[in-house]
């Protein structure tokens, strides 16, 4: 039986209260029904995966297609869904709040609010709007039942400023304003892990692992995250065999399509989807 999104919302929330989960990022309903079928327990959108599968850059994509890809993700599988929801789609805390309105409306579970603000000559937002920004979504997620997770994210590595120190600084501000799971995409190293996770203590942090890693789950576990995203890495895993089969293809060959998925296969995931 299909789970309300209160149920999902709940199931969500549980997750983050103990252990180590991983959290795989989607791009598509198809993708997202294969990770259900693998036995997930949740899913995370990804925007860089989303955007190119329309044939654009990473945050190059309007709020309202967003929005329509959030409500088709949600309805695809009976798995809780976080969203990647940028910067919010918005620099002011009133705009910040409107979108994250929307996107509660779209039955996510949980959504994230970054700090970077899209302009290279001044990549991330001055601690205090970015906490006003965090605040916002936080006051929109009350006034709608409150049982939406907010994560909140220092883009500090993303955004070319590797600054560790300013990085937790924000993270722990962002606690403070309400965010219920802090995430720095981009650190990498044991002592960074380990530094973010005592920082924002007792709160869950989120570590992205988006290539080869000599980590395993297990070990992230033991640094204490609570749950572990993939971001756009199955997508680049898919765009790479994709170009590769492609590439052949270009030379007048067809050795390319050597380990494709059967047809019979894919027929038999996604009978009854109709």
């Amino acid at each position: 039986m299909s789970r309300t999104v209160a149920e999902k919302r709940a199931a969500f929330r549980a997750l983050h209260q103990s252990g180590c989960f991983l959290l795989p990022n989607p791009w598509d309903a198809g993708s997202a029904r294969y990770l259900a079928s693998l036995g997930f327990k949740a899913l995370a959108t990804t925007s860089s995966g989303f955007a190119w599968s329309t044939g654009n850059a990473d945050n190059h994509i309007a709020r309202d297609v967003v929005l329509a890809h959030l409500r088709t993700m949600v309805s695809a599988t009976d798995l809780p869904v976080n969203a990647d929801f940028e910067n919010g789609f918005g620099a002011t805390p009133a705009e910040v709040a409107e979108s994250v309105e929307r996107a509660i409306a779209t039955g996510v579970a949980g959504l994230s609010i970054e700090d970077s603000t899209g302009d290279a000559s001044a990549p991330l937002f001055a601690l205090d709007v970015a906490v006003a920004r965090l605040q916002a979504a936080r006051q929109a997620i009350d006034a709608n039942g409150g049982d939406t997770l907010l994560i909140g994210r220092a883009e500090n590595f993303f955004a070319g400023m590797p600054d560790l120190d300013d990085a937790i600084a924000r993270l722990t501000a962002y606690a403070a304003a309400g965010a219920d799971c802090l995430y720095a995409p981009g650190i990498q190293t044991r002592e960074q892990i380990e530094a973010v996770v005592a920082a924002v203590a007792p709160k869950p942090v989120n570590v992205l692992i988006g290539g080869p890693s000599a980590f395993t789950l297990d070990d992230l576990a033991a640094l204490g995250v609570r749950r572990v995203s993939v971001g756009g890495g199955l997508a680049r895993a898919a765009w790479g065999g994709f170009m590769r089969a492609a590439q052949t293809l270009a030379d007048g060959r067809f050795d390319g399509f050597e380990g494709a998925a059967s047809g019979a296969q894919l027929n038999a995931l996604f009978s009854g989807n109709a």
